[in-house]
């Protein structure tokens, strides 16, 4: 059975104290759950400012413009009666003079405008000019063919709007090629419609049939540089932006991408050493929940010294209010990328990396925190201290006080948290607070997964993994791999039961009873050093990266 695609995602519901109802369909998707997991399209205060600004220098240069060319356009007006007293298109050049003043205004330096709001700002700043372009050409194009039997190519004049556009305003390529596009189609689109509705010009066109021909071809070159020019300076953005020194950290590389911040491999400037900081993703920034979310992980993960679990080295807020936190790198593969690379592990493997997790998550119940997201995604096999198959236990995002406290009104009673492939009964229902036996359960999931290579409950929408969760009782493990021992199966099993009463009662226990089993101690130092070693699974990129700078 393949496995569905949402293995990696967490889930945060709204919780039942709010107006609207949470109760969760049996089917289709709730309104009410969302996952979180990867990014969209990034709009930092940086990148706000930056819009602002060269917005700002673009509204000012087409209003320059425009004011220049309406002094002589009123000129022709009142004082050369040869030219056409088009009254209303004098009266809408003054309107686009004015527009682009007042709004040139309003994109002060010091104002803080909205993403929404300087989009607006942007289609009023180059829609209106296109608009007046529009109107005058299709005017002077018909008194062109009436009085003088020719036409000018009207592209010369959105040569200007395109690379106006393309050289002030910062943009995703792919939505500058839209806006582009529309602007190079324009000029084209006018010679077909006046075309069609002005006799004049048909004819004059039918005449040369090479006119509009020469116009798309100028469009689309002129069209296709523009947009290749937005991306090459979006390219260079990008990597100026990756390549920028944090404080005494210097940015190599994204490495991860997760529902509240972005990862990257980094060197401390000095020290040289590799590590990886986690910074708040740029949309989520203004979100006060989810800033407290990450102070919370950074606390909460700080207080773990167990070689198990991932050590934290610093925190930090940079100048323009960037939140972010550094960590040791881990090379190596988390359990989800080893699953998916080499399938089910050996049992005694599981065991030996099961063990490690389980001391692990000892440590955080015996400081009272729950972990509430275990996952494969969330545990790595790391080479550390010249071992191999050395079990970190990360992402503590959503640990909570088992206790209570402030923290614990992050995430209040009766939401839905957690991943929906391997959350616990009581957090898929949400009618019981969960305690260390939900990460119990969660730990029974990820060594099923391990096993089989597919998790107990794997039905196509997340919905229906929640109330499996609840209600259903998974296959047996062995039902899908054979070579799963009958001790080891019942220690996944007991992990498993839906009342957190006939479960083990603590990692400790979990950690016992995986000791017990007959393959443990099979799988040793010497058999992950080799594994590791034949698969070259360790010896990632970044090492020869790091090296060079060393």
């Amino acid at each position: 059975m393949p496995e569905m695609n949402h293995e990696d995602e967490t889930l945060i519901a709204p919780p039942r104290e709010t107006s609207e109802s949470t109760e969760l369909p049996l089917d289709g998707p709730s309104p009410h759950v969302e996952l979180v997991e990867g990014s969209g399209p990034h709009f930092s205060k940086v990148t706000q400012s930056l819009l602002r600004f060269r917005l700002r220098i673009a509204t000012l240069a087409l209003g320059g413009g425009f004011g220049v060319f309406l002094v002589w356009h009123l000129y022709l007006f009142f004082f050369d009666p040869t030219k056409n007293q088009n009254m209303p298109l004098l009266v809408f050049h003054v309107l686009v003079v004015l527009i682009l003043a007042v709004t040139g205004f309003f994109l002060c330096p010091k104002c803080d405008t909205n993403k929404s709001i300087l989009r607006m700002q942007e289609a009023i700043v180059f829609g209106l000019p296109a608009l007046f372009f529009l109107i005058m050409q299709y005017d002077n194009m018909a008194i062109c063919a009436e009085k003088y039997g020719m036409l000018q190519s009207p592209a010369p004049t959105w040569l200007i709007l395109i690379f106006t556009y393309a050289l002030f305003i910062p943009n995703t390529w792919q939505r500058a090629a839209m806006v582009i596009g529309a602007l190079a189609f324009a000029p084209v689109g006018l010679g077909i419609f006046s075309w069609a509705t002005n006799s004049a010009c048909a004819t004059v066109l039918s005449e040369d049939m090479s006119l509009l021909p020469e116009v798309f071809l100028i469009m689309v070159i002129s069209g296709a540089t523009a947009v290749m020019g937005v991306y090459t300076i979006g390219t260079l953005r990008t990597e100026a932006f990756k390549a920028q020194r944090m404080g005494q950290y210097h940015l190599k590389r994204q490495i991860g991408v997760g529902g509240m911040g972005e990862v990257y491999l980094a060197q401390h400037n000095l020290m040289k050493r590799p590590c990886a900081i986690k910074i708040i993703r740029p949309d989520k920034e203004r979100d006060p929940n989810v800033l407290a979310r990450f102070e919370r992980e950074v606390h909460t993960t700080s207080k773990l010294s167990h070689w198990n679990n991932i050590d934290i080295y610093d925190y930090g807020r940079t100048d323009d209010g960037t939140f972010y936190y550094v960590m040791e790198f881990l090379p190596g593969l988390s359990f989800s990328e080893l699953v998916k690379r080499f399938g089910a592990l050996p049992p005694e493997r599981v065991v030996y990396l099961l063990k490690q997790t389980c001391d692990a998550l000892e440590e955080a119940h015996t400081l009272g925190l729950l972990h509430r997201d275990i996952k494969p995604a969330n545990v790595f096999a790391a080479h550390r201290g010249g071992q191999y198959d050395v079990a970190k236990l990360l992402d503590f995002g959503l640990a909570k006080p088992i206790n209570g406290g402030d923290d614990a009104k992050l995430t209040q009673d009766g939401t839905i948290t957690g991943s929906p492939l391997y959350m616990s009964p009581e957090q898929a229902s949400g009618d019981k607070e969960p305690d260390e036996r939900s990460d119990i359960y969660s730990m029974g999931v990820l060594a099923y997964y391990m096993l089989t290579g597919e998790p107990p409950f794997n039905h196509s929408r997340p919905i229906k993994v929640i109330i499996a969760h609840a209600h259903e009782e998974p296959l047996l493990p062995s039902r899908i791999n054979s070579a799963i021992p009958d001790d080891l199966e019942q220690v996944v099993m007991r992990c498993l039961e839906k009342d957190p009463k006939d479960r083990f009662q603590t990692a400790k226990q979990l950690a016992d009873a995986l000791a017990a089993c007959q393959v443990y101690g099979k799988w040793t130092r010497e058999d992950a050093a080799s594994w590791w070693t034949a698969n070259e699974a360790v010896k990632p990129q970044f090492e020869a990266e790091i090296a060079a700078n060393a």
